[in-house]
């Protein structure tokens, strides 16, 4: 199939379960990236695609193969492998969504720094899909709590990252232990010499696919997202209405429910708002669609079928309201306004976990989406009281007021009450029932005030930032933006017992650090590797539960045995110390299939039920 036969989802054959959710979604066209995956991938061939984050590709691969799965069968039949948990989580949240309508369906994200009791209990209990990270993976084949030889598919996402944070050899182990005529889809924003080779082993004649992204936006369009904090996103939405010039907005959510519930919840606000989604008739459409545009209707809450196509000029502001599922539909989304050569306005409300969709839309739109400040209590009152002078001009310029006039002066004269008493009553009155002082949430300023102190996005990280050889120091310049590293951060050094001899690299500790201590990339100051053990800046005052963790967890090979340096070591858990020149080893039996048991190796392995990928 070529891109130049658009299909509709409906014209694909999906399952009728996963297609109800594709309706109910508002999905319609799929993306060049799910045009040409899906079909190969419903008739089991292997697949090797190459397309940045954002262009849709995880519906590209779970679409088609969630129809393939017998929900009947209790036992892992897909297992997809990211490099990151954030991605795993997203992933499976992916999975969960389009498999609503599957009865029985269960899937389970398995990553390093979760509880595993609790993954133990699911893998019991039975699931269908298992996305998880290459380090914990192999934990669970190790212990025989996860068997793969049953798998139907398997599926590689962001292979080059997985290259660059030491994984494509775990990957290739993992792969051994599912059964030889396993469907294998392997996804790359960027084809690296070792990735293509680990697919020509791999893939068994594959579709090869290479999506090229030509998404650009309009340059008029000024783009900011705000981070979803403590805030309502309804609350958050009513400011960001009430500060701004905004001429009509138009807000988009996934759901056709959500668009009506969200515009109920607007107009109860006293904004002038409406939804516009596919159940609607053309008649109640085109209705909606005029009262936008004479200024009967502020808001419209739209899904992204049901606002293709409109050319209102006075759409001023777009609201992401939630999160488009790829980077087309972003741009799409945003061309609503802009229109004319006009100036417009777009925001975009991201979770914290959703920092990599955010990325994506700007690796794909080549433009910067800069950060934005929740308007204050000050903000909306001072748009407020601005609109009330406008207002009152306007009246006296427009309208015959001799009558009114009239009446002031006899109510002047009968309490002996000073026009300016009379003028202030007259104004409260009329305000009551929308102050003029905004009675905004009291803790909304100061969560914002704390937000902006501290570092953007803690916690959260892209693989490629996570492999990125680290020679910064305190003070130097992060990542994101380029924005200088506060001041507020001490540093302390803590040295641990894993060097370049044992095969370590920059990247295999921040993602063992950040994977099992839920620390940030921001939260990892300069790291220095030597022969025989490495020293990494880590913030001071960490908790003693973290510090004790990180001594058990194990990067290629070797415990970390984490300490602050200058200290001795603290003992091996199990009792035995490291050879300088040789990897200690867990007490388990010997596997010589198995990485992890030479030096040198990337694997990671399992310690007091806990595990970094390295």
């Amino acid at each position: 199939m070529t891109t130049t036969d658009t299909p509709r989802f409906d014209q694909l054959p999906l399952a009728p379960a996963i297609q109800q959710v594709v309706s109910e979604i508002g999905f319609e066209t799929p993306t060049p990236i799910q045009i040409e995956s899906i079909p190969p991938l419903l008739a089991g061939r292997d697949l090797l695609g190459q397309a940045q984050t954002g262009t849709g590709k995880t519906a590209a691969f779970a679409l088609p193969l969630l129809s393939r799965l017998n929900v009947s069968d209790r036992f892992p039949q897909l297992l997809v492998l990211t490099p990151t948990r954030e991605l795993a989580l997203q992933v499976a949240e992916a999975m969960q969504t389009f498999a609503r309508h599957l009865p029985g369906f269960q899937v389970l994200p398995i990553y390093g720094g979760q509880n595993m009791a609790l993954q133990l209990r699911q893998l019991q209990r039975g699931v269908q899909v298992v996305v998880g990270t290459p380090g914990r993976i192999q934990d669970h084949l190790r212990r025989g709590t996860l068997k793969l030889d049953r798998l139907m598919a398997v599926v590689v996402d962001e292979a080059d990252e997985m290259l660059k944070m030491g994984f494509i050899d775990a990957v290739e182990q993992i792969l051994k232990h599912a059964p030889p005529a396993r469907q294998v889809a392997l996804f790359s924003a960027t084809m690296p010499a070792e990735v293509l080779r680990v697919a020509r082993r791999q893939l068994k004649n594959p579709v090869e696919i290479r999506i090229k992204s030509q998404t650009a936006t309009v340059g008029t369009i000024a783009q900011y997202f705000w981070q979803v904090k403590g805030v309502h996103k309804l609350d958050a939405l009513t400011q960001i209405f009430e500060a701004e010039e905004v001429e009509a907005m138009l807000v988009f959510v996934r759901t056709k429910l959500v668009t009506v519930e969200l515009s109920e919840k607007l107009e109860a606000r006293g904004l002038a708002s409406a939804a516009l989604n596919g159940d609607m008739t053309q008649q109640m459409r085109e209705k909606t669609v005029e009262q936008l545009k004479n200024g009967t209707l502020d808001i419209v809450v739209a899904t992204d079928v049901a606002a293709r196509g409109l050319d209102i000029q006075r759409i001023s502001h777009v609201v992401n309201y939630d999160v488009p599922y790829d980077s087309e539909s972003y741009v799409h989304r945003i061309g609503r306004t802009g229109r004319a050569g006009r100036p417009g306005k777009a925001i975009i409300f991201v979770a914290p976990r959703e920092r990599r969709l955010l990325t994506a839309i700007e690796h794909a739109t080549r433009q910067p989406i800069a950060p934005m400040r929740l308007p204050s209590r000050q903000d909306v009152s001072q748009r407020r009281i601005s609109l009330f002078k406008e207002q009152v001009s306007e009246a006296m310029a427009s309208q015959e007021l001799e009558f009114f006039e009239e009446l002031i002066d006899n109510f002047q004269e009968e309490y002996d009450v000073a026009p300016r008493r009379i003028a202030a009553a007259l104004t409260y009155l009329l305000q009551k029932e929308r102050p003029l002082q905004a009675d905004l949430d009291s803790e909304t300023e100061e969560r914002e005030s704390l937000a902006e102190q501290q570092a953007s996005w803690p916690g959260e990280q892209t693989g490629a930032a996570r492999g990125v050889t680290r020679k910064r120091s305190p003070g130097a310049k992060d990542r994101d933006g380029g924005r200088k590293r506060e001041d507020r951060t001490a540093w302390q050094r803590y040295r641990i017992e894993v060097g370049q001899g044992h095969g370590v690299e920059p990247g295999n500790i921040v993602g063992a650090i950040t994977n099992e201590a839920n620390l940030g990339n921001r939260d990892i100051g300069a790291i220095k590797i030597y022969d025989s053990f490495s020293l990494v800046d880590l913030p001071v005052n960490l908790p003693p539960a973290i510090v004790d963790h990180l001594e058990t967890v194990w990067v290629c090979g070797r415990q970390m045995q984490l300490h602050l340096d200058g200290e001795e070591p603290p003992p091996l858990r199990n009792g035995r110390s490291a050879k300088p020149d040789q990897p200690a080893q867990p007490d388990r039996p010997d596997r010589p299939d198995q990485p992890g048991h030479a030096p040198g190796s990337k694997d990671i392995l399992a310690a007091k039920q806990g595990e970094a990928d390295c």
